[in-house]
């Protein structure tokens, strides 16, 4: 039976420092070793983009995605997934992603020190570099999409509509042609910093060549879902029956659809 709905699951950290939008390497890999023994599929891109055209995915099918690209996903989620036979999309920020060489040891601060490196000018200590991205694209086990080039929230920076329209989309080209000469590919799959979007903010993306826009607001995905508005959940660092719970409802259309409006946690 091919799947009704299909669950994408949003992370950000995998790490052994606690702090907000951060799962422990324990809890993931448990969530990934539960996924992989009760037999679910995880779609890469193309598959979702198109199960949302109406093709038939396997019943038990999640989109695994991580937002911003830090080097605990290299460190910690990738090594889980390869070894569950899983694969997931990373949406990086691209202007925070350096050369150098992979690192197998290295720090992994927590999300408040990650933060302040980025903003202090030492986002190669906490963010992914190509050579790992590299890496975890040609194991095929992660495939990298965009966050932007700047994660900036123009709508804060800019008041005039005309002037903040092109600053957004010179951050989308950005984003996107960096992606095409680092990786040799062109991506048409966009997630917006902090899920902020707007009218226009859509319209800018489908002229700068993306196609689908993930959000961060709850919500089931079927193949009724308008590419534009793709609804992720939050996964949190909790046992492993709040995530088989959160799996279940989701890819179960009217269910997912209700408890999103009841509850949505």
């Amino acid at each position: 039976m091919p799947a009704a709905a299909v669950p994408v699951l949003m992370y950000h950290h995998v790490s052994p420092n606690p702090g907000l939008v951060t799962v422990s390497p324990q809890t993931f890999r448990a969530q990934m070793s539960w996924l992989a023994r009760h037999g679910y599929t995880a779609l890469s891109s193309n598959q979702f983009a198109a199960f949302l055209e109406g093709q038939p995915v396997a019943e038990k099918s999640v989109l695994i995605t991580f937002d911003d690209g830090y080097l605990d996903n290299y460190r910690h989620a990738f090594p889980a997934l390869r070894d569950h036979g899983l694969r997931a999309v990373i949406f990086a920020v691209t202007g925070w992603i350096s050369d150098g060489m992979p690192r197998r040891e290295a720090e992994c601060p927590a999300h408040s020190e990650c933060m302040h490196r980025i903003e202090s000018g030492a986002a190669d200590s906490v963010m992914l570099r190509w050579s790992e991205i590299e890496q975890m694209e040609s194991d095929g086990i992660c495939e990298i999409h965009s966050h932007t080039h700047t994660h900036t929230r123009w709508d804060r920076q800019i008041a005039d509509p005309e002037k903040r329209r092109s600053a957004l989309l010179a951050d989308l080209v950005a984003s996107r042609n960096t992606l095409q000469q680092r990786l040799g590919k062109t991506s048409q799959h966009l997630c917006w910093p902090q899920g902020y979007y707007d009218a226009q903010y859509q319209t800018v993306a489908h002229e700068a060549g993306f196609t689908h826009l993930y959000t961060v607001r709850k919500g089931v995905n079927t193949p009724h879902t308008a590419p534009a508005e793709i609804n992720r959940i939050v996964v949190k660092d909790k046992p492993g029956m709040w995530f088989a719970s959160r799996l279940w409802t989701y890819r179960h259309a009217g269910l997912g659809a209700l408890y999103t409006k009841l509850r949505g946690d």
